[in-house]
């Protein structure tokens, strides 16, 4: 058999050109990551903005640059990758919310979270609609509840994936409740039963006294698998995820030694950091990918006004959500500091940007093929979703500082909506959650009060929390099982 030396050597430099393109790519996106961090900081010194939002403006104006070398023409660099960014570089994100999350406050206000988080998602998608709900619902209007704001989004998403919604009916609504919870529920008990393995097999093996960094290695497999593990079984890997570094976090830690337990925490922490600045960066570069805008390009108009339709349906759906809900949440709050006053309200209804690479990938999800689309209203949805994503963020964000010193003026109420991340506005409405500093010994000293009498004397009678009784569960069953000598007696430690 003859060997055509020419075409091999053609096929050979072609993948060397390909790889060589890779190196570049990957050399820009390192380059551009490393000047996100250092300009991030220097700006979030002066109360700017932070890391995420300097990473979306440094990709556009990549985007820009590239636009330009390469005239006007296409660039796989900055193609949005539905797989990179749920497989790759979402999980460490939400598995460090979880991990990191203070437990205790979590539980104590587990309502409210559930509130804003899933209650506060759906009454969003209902107002926006079904067709592209799930899409724009993801915002984040508390900083806990955002996890599960978006979890609550991709489930709606994967729960209506397989239904008519042109000839909705009882049933079908029916069906549509039943496999959203289904899947939140399932996708929950995967994330707890990973967790607990997790625990267990460092428990029993106690690998610390071998090697940490089998520790750590099976902690991060352990988690990684999780979120796999349900998106094998067409669950919510954001909710699985989410709750696994939960468990972990109360119970595999506890069993690591102590150079394990800093070196986790350090370790999740940091590539949740360099995942989130990696995703607005892409999502800045992607948004100004040629090829969707070009199927658009004849109808410049149209698709400006559906974008500010659904940015104003985004706002509304928000506001409709955000205020009732904080009227109920007043309801349950006894103590006059714990309430949501109509500033802070304000406040969390204009400070829960988007949670842009989520609706964008969702997007894409739904309405490309590999990222691309030749089809006008695909193209116009996707086009659509990006100008909603930048101007909410960029726009929100950068104006929520300015927002709360107006509305929120006392230092003492600027301290408490400040958290360990001070400019990003997610973390703006702590507030909202309750001081969470009253102990248990202090509200059982109070008297005993009256019978109510109506459903707001109902609501806001003290009573036991989720907390409470989780604590004591977790106490009489799960502590003396998965910490290492702890025993019933030992309830009063510390959390």
């Amino acid at each position: 058999m003859a060997i055509d030396i020419g075409s091999l050597m053609e096929r050979s430099t072609a993948m060397l050109s390909s790889d060589h393109k890779s190196v570049v790519s990957m050399n820009i996106f390192v380059a551009l990551l490393c000047a996100c961090i250092v300009i991030g900081h220097l700006l979030e010194e002066n109360r700017w903005m932070n890391e995420s939002i300097t990473a979306l403006v440094i990709g556009l104006c990549t985007g820009v640059v590239i636009l330009r070398a390469s005239k006007g023409k296409s660039s796989h660099l900055m193609v949005f990758s539905e797989d990179l960014f749920f497989i790759y570089l979402l999980p460490p994100i939400i598995f460090n919310a979880g991990f990191q999350v203070k437990k205790k406050q979590f539980f104590r206000n587990f309502m409210t979270i559930m509130l804003f988080g899933a209650i506060g998602t759906l009454i969003s998608f209902v107002i926006i609609s079904l067709a592209i709900g799930a899409i724009f619902a993801a915002t984040d209007s508390v900083h806990l509840a955002g996890v599960v704001n978006d979890a609550t989004s991709v489930v709606l998403f994967n729960a209506i994936h397989s239904f008519d919604l042109y000839h909705i009916n009882t049933n079908t609504a029916l069906q549509l409740l039943g496999n959203f919870l289904y899947l939140f529920i399932s996708s929950t008990l995967l994330g707890v039963l990973a967790g607990l393995l997790s625990a267990f097999i460092i428990k029993k093996l106690y690998m610390g006294r071998h090697s940490t960094d089998r520790e750590v290695a099976l902690m991060i497999l352990m988690a990684y698998l999780s979120y796999m593990a349900a998106e094998l079984f067409y669950l919510s890997g954001i909710l699985t995820v989410f709750f696994c570094g939960i468990v972990m976090s109360h119970y595999t830690w506890h069993n690591v030694t102590e150079s394990s337990r800093v070196t986790t925490k350090h370790a999740f922490a940091t590539l949740s950091f360099v995942a989130e600045i990696f995703i607005f960066l892409y999502v800045g570069m992607d948004a100004l990918d040629i090829e969707k805008w070009k199927v658009v390009s004849d109808s410049p108009g149209k698709s400006i006004g559906v974008s500010a339709i659904l940015l104003g349906l985004v706002l509304v759906g928000r506001a409709a959500f955000v205020f009732p809900l904080s009227f109920i949440s007043n309801l349950t709050k006894k103590s006059h500091s714990e309430k949501i006053d109509f500033k802070q309200q304000v406040t969390i209804w204009w400070a829960g940007l988007m949670r842009g690479a989520v609706s964008m990938a969702l997007a894409y999800n739904q309405f490309t093929t590999s990222g691309y689309t030749k089809v006008h209203g695909n193209a116009l949805m996707i086009t659509s979703t990006i100008t909603v994503v930048l101007f909410s963020t960029v726009v929100f964000g950068l104006m929520t500082k300015p927002l709360v010193r107006i509305l929120l003026p006392s230092p003492k109420n600027l301290s408490r909506m400040l958290s360990s991340e001070p400019c990003t506005p997610k973390s703006f409405t702590v507030p909202l959650l309750g001081n969470g500093h009253d102990s248990e010994a202090n509200q059982k000293s109070q008297d005993v009060p009256p019978r109510p009498t109506s459903l707001r004397m109902l609501l806001s009678t003290p009573s036991h929390t989720v907390h409470h009784y989780w604590r004591r569960f977790d106490n009489a069953f799960m502590r003396p099982v998965w910490w290492p000598g702890f025993c019933s007696r030992s309830s009063r430690l510390p959390h």
